[in-house]
Protein backbone atom coordinates (compact mmCIF):
# COMPACT_ATOMS: atom_id res chain seq x y z
CA UNK A 1 0.00 0.00 0.00
CA UNK A 2 1.17 3.31 -1.24
CA UNK A 3 0.62 6.45 0.42
CA UNK A 4 -0.14 9.65 -1.56
CA UNK A 5 1.29 12.73 -0.93
CA UNK A 6 -0.22 15.63 -1.18
CA UNK A 7 0.93 18.28 -3.70
CA UNK A 8 1.76 21.61 -1.98
CA UNK A 9 1.68 24.93 -3.37
CA UNK A 10 4.48 26.87 -3.39
CA UNK A 11 4.45 30.32 -2.61
CA UNK A 12 5.94 33.25 -5.35
CA UNK A 13 8.83 35.37 -4.05
CA UNK A 14 7.74 38.99 -3.21
CA UNK A 15 11.01 41.04 -2.69
CA UNK A 16 14.67 40.24 -2.81
CA UNK A 17 17.01 42.39 -0.79
CA UNK A 18 21.08 42.62 -0.23
CA UNK A 19 21.84 42.40 4.12
CA UNK A 20 24.75 42.46 5.76
CA UNK A 21 23.72 39.51 8.73
CA UNK A 22 21.05 38.49 10.45
CA UNK A 23 20.62 41.44 12.58
CA UNK A 24 20.13 43.50 9.74
CA UNK A 25 17.78 41.23 7.29
CA UNK A 26 14.29 41.82 7.78
CA UNK A 27 12.14 39.45 9.61
CA UNK A 28 9.97 38.31 6.91
CA UNK A 29 12.87 37.90 4.51
CA UNK A 30 14.48 34.41 4.78
CA UNK A 31 19.07 34.74 4.64
CA UNK A 32 20.94 32.57 1.91
CA UNK A 33 24.08 31.93 3.98
CA UNK A 34 24.97 28.74 2.18
CA UNK A 35 25.36 28.29 -1.65
CA UNK A 36 24.07 24.90 -3.45
CA UNK A 37 27.19 23.64 -3.44
CA UNK A 38 28.44 23.92 0.40
CA UNK A 39 30.31 27.15 -0.06
CA UNK A 40 29.56 30.05 1.68
CA UNK A 41 27.40 32.40 0.12
CA UNK A 42 28.87 35.54 1.62
CA UNK A 43 29.57 38.60 -1.10
CA UNK A 44 32.76 39.80 -0.27
CA UNK A 45 34.44 43.04 -2.62
CA UNK A 46 38.38 41.40 -1.67
CA UNK A 47 39.75 38.46 -0.62
CA UNK A 48 41.29 40.98 1.75
CA UNK A 49 37.55 41.90 3.77
CA UNK A 50 36.06 39.58 6.06
CA UNK A 51 32.46 41.26 6.25
CA UNK A 52 30.59 40.88 3.17
CA UNK A 53 26.35 41.03 2.43
CA UNK A 54 23.90 38.25 1.36
CA UNK A 55 21.26 37.86 -0.58
CA UNK A 56 18.14 37.33 0.94
CA UNK A 57 14.31 37.34 -0.37
CA UNK A 58 10.82 37.58 1.26
CA UNK A 59 7.82 35.34 0.03
CA UNK A 60 5.46 37.71 2.54
CA UNK A 61 2.00 38.49 0.17
CA UNK A 62 0.61 40.99 2.61
CA UNK A 63 2.07 43.47 0.18
CA UNK A 64 -0.25 42.41 -2.88
CA UNK A 65 2.97 42.42 -5.19
CA UNK A 66 5.42 39.54 -6.44
CA UNK A 67 8.54 38.91 -8.38
CA UNK A 68 7.76 37.97 -12.16
CA UNK A 69 11.19 38.33 -13.28
CA UNK A 70 14.85 38.56 -12.32
CA UNK A 71 17.98 40.02 -14.10
CA UNK A 72 21.24 40.92 -13.48
CA UNK A 73 22.97 43.91 -15.39
CA UNK A 74 26.37 45.67 -15.42
CA UNK A 75 26.88 49.50 -14.33
CA UNK A 76 27.26 50.41 -18.07
CA UNK A 77 23.79 48.68 -18.72
CA UNK A 78 20.61 51.00 -18.11
CA UNK A 79 17.72 49.57 -15.83
CA UNK A 80 15.01 47.68 -17.99
CA UNK A 81 11.46 49.01 -18.40
CA UNK A 82 8.97 48.25 -15.34
CA UNK A 83 12.28 46.88 -13.62
CA UNK A 84 13.88 48.23 -9.69
CA UNK A 85 16.88 47.49 -8.30
CA UNK A 86 16.55 45.13 -4.97
CA UNK A 87 16.52 47.01 -1.61
CA UNK A 88 19.83 47.10 0.36
CA UNK A 89 19.40 46.66 4.26
CA UNK A 90 23.14 47.25 5.21
CA UNK A 91 25.05 48.34 8.95
CA UNK A 92 26.29 51.65 8.62
CA UNK A 93 29.19 52.49 6.01
CA UNK A 94 28.59 48.81 4.34
CA UNK A 95 28.25 49.18 0.26
CA UNK A 96 27.43 46.89 -2.08
CA UNK A 97 29.70 46.31 -5.32
CA UNK A 98 27.42 48.27 -8.25
CA UNK A 99 29.59 46.05 -11.07
CA UNK A 100 26.26 43.41 -10.91
CA UNK A 101 23.34 44.33 -10.17
CA UNK A 102 20.38 42.49 -9.20
CA UNK A 103 17.36 44.10 -10.38
CA UNK A 104 13.50 42.52 -10.21
CA UNK A 105 10.11 43.18 -11.94
CA UNK A 106 7.49 43.72 -9.50
CA UNK A 107 3.68 43.14 -10.49
CA UNK A 108 0.32 43.07 -8.42
CA UNK A 109 -0.18 39.72 -7.40
CA UNK A 110 -3.68 38.90 -9.28
CA UNK A 111 -1.94 40.20 -12.99
CA UNK A 112 -0.29 37.52 -13.88
CA UNK A 113 -0.60 33.24 -13.00
CA UNK A 114 3.32 33.07 -12.68
CA UNK A 115 5.83 34.08 -11.14
CA UNK A 116 9.46 33.28 -9.30
CA UNK A 117 8.84 30.73 -6.58
CA UNK A 118 12.67 30.34 -5.61
CA UNK A 119 16.01 31.44 -5.97
CA UNK A 120 19.42 29.51 -5.43
CA UNK A 121 23.05 30.47 -5.44
CA UNK A 122 25.97 28.21 -6.70
CA UNK A 123 29.82 28.84 -6.22
CA UNK A 124 30.79 26.56 -9.01
CA UNK A 125 29.45 27.81 -12.39
CA UNK A 126 29.76 24.11 -13.99
CA UNK A 127 27.41 22.87 -11.35
CA UNK A 128 23.80 22.65 -13.13
CA UNK A 129 20.59 23.33 -10.94
CA UNK A 130 17.68 20.91 -12.37
CA UNK A 131 13.86 22.83 -13.10
CA UNK A 132 16.07 26.47 -12.22
CA UNK A 133 16.78 28.64 -14.79
CA UNK A 134 20.30 29.80 -15.27
CA UNK A 135 20.43 34.49 -14.42
CA UNK A 136 24.06 35.40 -14.57
CA UNK A 137 27.38 35.50 -12.84
CA UNK A 138 27.41 38.12 -9.39
CA UNK A 139 30.60 38.58 -7.63
CA UNK A 140 31.86 34.79 -7.93
CA UNK A 141 28.58 33.22 -7.66
CA UNK A 142 26.08 32.17 -10.01
CA UNK A 143 22.26 33.15 -9.60
CA UNK A 144 19.53 30.80 -10.43
CA UNK A 145 15.65 31.41 -10.29
CA UNK A 146 12.49 28.57 -10.46
CA UNK A 147 9.79 30.16 -12.48
CA UNK A 148 6.17 28.58 -12.19
CA UNK A 149 2.27 29.19 -11.67
CA UNK A 150 0.79 30.05 -8.50
CA UNK A 151 -2.36 30.43 -6.96
CA UNK A 152 -3.01 33.41 -4.51
CA UNK A 153 -4.75 32.77 -1.20
CA UNK A 154 -8.27 34.25 -1.25
CA UNK A 155 -9.20 36.62 1.28
CA UNK A 156 -10.26 34.83 4.43
CA UNK A 157 -13.26 35.72 6.58
CA UNK A 158 -12.53 36.95 9.92
CA UNK A 159 -14.00 34.82 12.40
CA UNK A 160 -17.18 36.27 14.49
CA UNK A 161 -17.33 35.82 18.43
CA UNK A 162 -20.68 34.56 19.23
CA UNK A 163 -21.79 35.81 22.38
CA UNK A 164 -22.63 33.82 25.42
CA UNK A 165 -26.49 34.61 25.35
CA UNK A 166 -26.54 33.00 21.50
CA UNK A 167 -24.94 29.81 22.27
CA UNK A 168 -26.86 29.22 25.01
CA UNK A 169 -30.11 29.53 23.04
CA UNK A 170 -31.86 26.00 21.71
CA UNK A 171 -34.33 25.27 19.57
CA UNK A 172 -36.23 22.77 22.00
CA UNK A 173 -36.80 25.70 24.34
CA UNK A 174 -39.61 27.72 23.69
CA UNK A 175 -38.72 30.97 22.58
CA UNK A 176 -39.03 33.60 25.61
CA UNK A 177 -42.37 36.47 24.87
CA UNK A 178 -41.25 39.90 24.84
CA UNK A 179 -42.66 42.46 26.92
CA UNK A 180 -45.42 44.43 25.35
CA UNK A 181 -45.37 47.94 24.73
CA UNK A 182 -47.36 50.22 25.95
CA UNK A 183 -50.17 51.74 23.20
CA UNK A 184 -49.53 55.19 24.69
CA UNK A 185 -45.95 55.64 25.15
CA UNK A 186 -45.61 58.84 27.58
CA UNK A 187 -45.38 62.02 25.52
CA UNK A 188 -41.99 63.69 24.91
CA UNK A 189 -41.15 67.21 26.46
CA UNK A 190 -42.66 69.92 24.15
CA UNK A 191 -39.53 71.58 23.88
CA UNK A 192 -38.09 68.83 22.13
CA UNK A 193 -39.97 68.13 19.28
CA UNK A 194 -38.91 69.20 16.02
CA UNK A 195 -40.78 71.09 13.45
CA UNK A 196 -41.88 67.98 11.58
CA UNK A 197 -43.57 66.01 14.00
CA UNK A 198 -44.91 69.07 15.10
CA UNK A 199 -46.85 69.25 11.56
CA UNK A 200 -47.42 65.35 11.57
CA UNK A 201 -48.71 65.61 14.93
CA UNK A 202 -51.67 68.38 14.18
CA UNK A 203 -52.15 66.33 10.50
CA UNK A 204 -53.01 63.44 12.70
CA UNK A 205 -55.48 64.90 14.60
CA UNK A 206 -56.81 66.85 11.54
CA UNK A 207 -57.89 63.65 9.83
CA UNK A 208 -59.40 61.79 13.30
CA UNK A 209 -63.27 62.07 13.44
CA UNK A 210 -65.38 64.40 14.65
CA UNK A 211 -67.35 62.15 17.27
CA UNK A 212 -64.39 60.62 18.05
CA UNK A 213 -65.95 56.79 17.03
CA UNK A 214 -63.39 54.06 15.40
CA UNK A 215 -65.19 54.42 12.19
CA UNK A 216 -66.23 58.05 12.02
CA UNK A 217 -69.11 57.28 10.14
CA UNK A 218 -71.28 60.46 8.65
CA UNK A 219 -74.74 61.37 6.87
CA UNK A 220 -73.49 61.66 3.61
CA UNK A 221 -72.11 57.57 3.62
CA UNK A 222 -73.72 55.54 1.23
CA UNK A 223 -75.44 58.18 -0.93
CA UNK A 224 -74.35 57.99 -4.58
CA UNK A 225 -73.27 61.00 -6.63
CA UNK A 226 -75.28 61.79 -9.48
CA UNK A 227 -75.90 65.00 -11.35
CA UNK A 228 -79.25 66.32 -12.02
CA UNK A 229 -80.81 65.86 -14.81
CA UNK A 230 -81.65 69.45 -15.27
CA UNK A 231 -78.01 70.84 -15.66
CA UNK A 232 -77.30 67.94 -18.34
CA UNK A 233 -80.44 69.08 -20.43
CA UNK A 234 -78.80 72.31 -20.07
CA UNK A 235 -75.65 71.24 -21.38
CA UNK A 236 -77.02 69.09 -24.41
CA UNK A 237 -78.94 72.63 -25.13
CA UNK A 238 -75.63 74.97 -25.12
CA UNK A 239 -73.86 71.95 -26.67
CA UNK A 240 -76.53 71.92 -29.57
CA UNK A 241 -76.50 75.84 -29.91
CA UNK A 242 -72.79 75.68 -30.35
CA UNK A 243 -72.42 73.28 -32.97
CA UNK A 244 -75.48 75.27 -35.02
CA UNK A 245 -73.26 78.65 -34.81
CA UNK A 246 -70.50 76.74 -36.13
CA UNK A 247 -72.01 74.97 -38.36
CA UNK A 248 -73.85 78.71 -39.97
CA UNK A 249 -70.45 80.02 -40.42
CA UNK A 250 -69.39 80.63 -43.68
CA UNK A 251 -66.01 79.72 -45.23
CA UNK A 252 -64.32 82.39 -47.47
CA UNK A 253 -61.95 81.29 -50.31
CA UNK A 254 -59.37 83.72 -51.67
CA UNK A 255 -60.84 84.75 -54.16
CA UNK A 256 -63.68 86.20 -51.73
CA UNK A 257 -61.25 87.39 -49.79
CA UNK A 258 -59.08 89.40 -52.83
CA UNK A 259 -62.72 90.74 -54.13
CA UNK A 260 -64.10 91.94 -50.76
CA UNK A 261 -60.68 93.95 -49.85
CA UNK A 262 -59.94 95.11 -53.64
CA UNK A 263 -59.02 98.60 -53.75
CA UNK A 264 -57.63 100.07 -56.56
CA UNK A 265 -56.01 103.38 -55.30
CA UNK A 266 -57.17 105.57 -57.68
CA UNK A 267 -57.50 108.41 -55.55
CA UNK A 268 -54.18 108.61 -54.05
CA UNK A 269 -53.23 107.93 -58.07
CA UNK A 270 -55.52 111.59 -58.78
CA UNK A 271 -53.94 113.37 -56.05
CA UNK A 272 -50.52 112.68 -57.29
CA UNK A 273 -50.91 113.55 -60.71
CA UNK A 274 -52.17 116.95 -59.86
CA UNK A 275 -49.59 119.30 -60.81
CA UNK A 276 -48.64 121.58 -57.96
CA UNK A 277 -48.73 125.35 -58.79
CA UNK A 278 -45.33 126.83 -59.42
CA UNK A 279 -43.89 129.43 -57.41
CA UNK A 280 -43.90 133.39 -58.87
Amino acid sequence: MSLVIPHREVQPITAVAWTSNTGTCPKDHTLISITEDGAAANFTRSFAMKSGYYLCYSKDLTGGMVVSEIQLISDKDSIPHGYCYIAEHLEPKATVSKKKRVCVRLVPTGSVDTAVLDIKLTAKSKMMLQHYTYVGDVHGYVLWCKKGPFSCPGPQAKPRRVSLDIQKLSLDQPTPLFPFKPSNPPPLPSGRLSHRRHNLKVKDELDKPADSSLQGITALDGVPFSLHPKFDANANSKSSQLSSQLNSIRIKSIQDIENEYNYTFVVEENATNKTKPSAS
